[in-house]
């Protein structure tokens, strides 16, 4: 039975659940979207490798044991190598008319877009950005440039995110969290890793070790729609395949996987200063921001002149590696892992288009061949394989602060939990070491340094703290009888700086309070001063606080009547006046308090 006046399936839904199926229903059409995105986008890659690198440069790299390509002719061909050079920068001319003809805010990682987008734009991304991007991206790789492919289908999956949530006119805040379950579904799919797109999606929002957690299961939700519909196109399994099952089981590994460890941290420095180096040498750079990445393809094209393998995806390789092929040398994996640096940094830094991850799997996985490689001929290590699969995780943790879902992605698409532990160890090592850099620039530190949670932590914040915190800034201020007269109160007046008079009886009890303004209509009406007393000018409706009373609590009284200080009662008997707090102790307590915090959590 279809969902008819309220019912589904025949059974009343009260309106919780009627709410809750709404937002299933929406991640569940962000899913299929993201997934669809992601075979469109593999799709245009295979016809771009055919068409590009095949038909015209005769280069076929391998693919991994998960991929195949299905549009290559058969045969074997020799590279032409002139076509390697010039091809990169023809891609370039193209991927470079796209971008900054029709969405400028497309070049470059996407990864770092939308993060930015989900701090500081209220989850808001232009509904071309998407297009433009994976076109732009499908361009710049299949022509030799370097660079992943989850940037492109990051950006399909958030910007319909967020253009759903636009069209819905829903708030910011659930914007943000349809945009990160978008990212996390596209990357998810493409990566054949649900479970760490879901988790990457709400870890890669921050530097420090914080998880977005309203993120995490809508983007489970539509990672799993997503891995479904591309898997369904593309075959199931793991992206890499192991030919042995790689286990741990001697402890004296782990000094050589910590040894790897600050290997990767080391080299993804060198990534990070590399890509951000050339990244602002481009912006320096005057020439018009078409034609740069046509620059940045020739640079790519003339390094891929001499090495080849650092071209385009290179995913192939690390199965190489993985595998114990025989043309996986140690000084192959070397060029392959800083070559890869080079081009990449060229390729996407000079205004290209393409993700991050990617060249770090294969940057990753190279040095960790490497180190395996160099272990198993000293006699320490038995499987040099393993160390390219945790190379790979420890690597990408180090250039992007996500050691969780690193762990998590490398083991989904390598199907290799065995390693858990030695992942777990490298990547904690990298990610302590390298907590200085990261490729996402547009990571805020934690939450707390977030524009996107600026209010709520404010509130939340101002919730945990009570007015007995500021007992040192309670001001005892003294009372003002109700039958002084005026003519007394002003010779008082004139000796005190107070602005605020708490107005008590002759049992020393608070009755009222007045201001200095309060008292303007009187100081110059000389003819009734013998006629007033301060209990005539006194406001009997008083505003007061506990010492037991929050201080989000508090800076709302002070804002009911715009005052600047309050009385603090006891909080058995609000008769009892303890003091005066001012409204500016209180801030300045809580801007003490955050900045405490940002410390705690933020030792660099």
């Amino acid at each position: 039975m279809a969902k008819k006046d309220g019912k589904f399936f025949g059974a009343r839904l009260d309106p919780k659940g009627a709410y809750a199926m709404k937002w299933v229903a929406r991640f569940v059409a962000i899913g299929v979207v993201a997934g669809l995105g992601s075979i469109l986008f593999h799709f245009l890659c295979e016809a771009g490798m055919r068409y590009f690198l095949d038909a015209l440069a005769g280069y076929r790299p391998p693919a991994a044991a998960g991929e195949s390509h299905r549009m290559f002719e058969p045969g074997v061909k020799e590279p032409v190598r002139w076509m390697l050079l010039l091809l990169p920068a023809a891609g370039g001319i193209f991927s470079g008319w796209l971008v900054y003809t029709f969405a400028p805010e497309s070049e470059g990682h996407g990864t770092d877009a939308a993060i930015d987008a989900y701090h500081n734009k209220g989850g808001f991304i232009r509904g071309r950005v998407p297009i433009i991007k994976t076109l732009a991206s499908a361009i710049t790789l299949t022509t030799g440039g370097s660079g992943g492919r989850e940037g492109p289908i990051a950006q399909i999956g958030a910007g319909f995110g967020s253009f759903l949530a636009t069209k819905l006119k829903l708030s910011d805040r659930e914007r943000r969290i349809m945009l990160a379950a978008g990212m996390g579904a596209g990357v998810g799919s493409i990566f054949r890793a649900p479970l760490a797109g879901a988790l990457f999606a709400a870890e890669v929002l921050y530097r420090d070790p914080d998880i977005e957690g309203e993120v995490v299961l809508p983007a489970g939700l539509s990672a799993v729609v997503a891995y479904c519909i591309f898997c369904l196109t593309y075959g199931w399994g793991s992206l890499f395949k192991a030919p042995v099952n790689f286990v741990f089981r001697d402890p004296a590994e782990l000094l050589p996987y910590t040894i790897l460890a600050l290997v990767v941290a080391a080299a993804g420095w060198v990534y990070v200063k590399s890509f951000y180096g050339v990244t602002g040498f481009f912006k320096r750079l005057a020439l018009p921001n078409h034609f740069k990445p046509v620059l940045g393809g020739l640079c790519t094209g003339a390094i891929g002149f001499f090495f080849p393998q650092t071209l385009a995806f290179g995913y192939g390789y690390v199965q190489w590696a993985i595998s114990g092929d025989p043309r996986a040398t140690i000084p192959f994996l070397l060029i392959l892992a800083f070559g890869k640096i080079l081009t990449t940094s060229f390729s996407i830094g000079s205004g290209g288009s393409g993700g991050v991850f990617g060249p770090s799997v294969v940057i990753g996985g190279a040095i960790g061949g490497v180190v395996g490689m160099i272990f198993h001929q000293l006699g320490w290590v038995d499987q040099p394989g393993a160390f390219v699969i945790v190379g790979m995780a420890g690597f990408f943790t180090g250039v992007s602060n996500t050691p969780i879902s690193t762990i998590i992605f490398v083991s989904e698409m390598t199907s290799s939990y065995h390693l858990l532990l030695p992942s777990l160890l490298v990547c904690t090592v990298s990610y302590l070491v390298s907590r200085k850099w990261t490729i996402y620039v547009m990571q805020p530190k934690n939450p707390i340094a977030s524009a996107a949670h600026a209010g709520d932590f404010f509130v939340d914040i101002l919730q945990t703290m009570k007015v007995k915190d500021l007992k040192d800034s309670i001001i005892q201020t003294p009372g003002i009888p109700e039958q002084m007269n005026f003519s007394a109160f002003k010779k008082f007046f004139a000796g005190t700086k107070q602005h605020y008079f708490p107005v008590l009886d002759e049992k020393k009890r608070l009755t009222g309070i007045f201001s200095s303004t309060d008292v303007r209509s009187v100081l110059f009406e000389k003819h009734i001063e013998p006629l007033v007393i301060m209990q005539d000018i006194a406001i009997s409706d008083i505003i007061t606080v506990t010492p037991e009373d929050d201080l989000n609590s508090v800076l709302k009284k002070f804002t009911i009547k715009n005052i600047d200080a309050i009385p603090v009662v006891d909080v058995n008997d609000p008769g009892i006046l303890l003091g005066m707090l001012r409204r500016r102790e209180v801030i300045a307590f809580y801007n003490q308090r955050v900045d405490e915090m940002k410390r705690t959590k933020s030792p660099d």
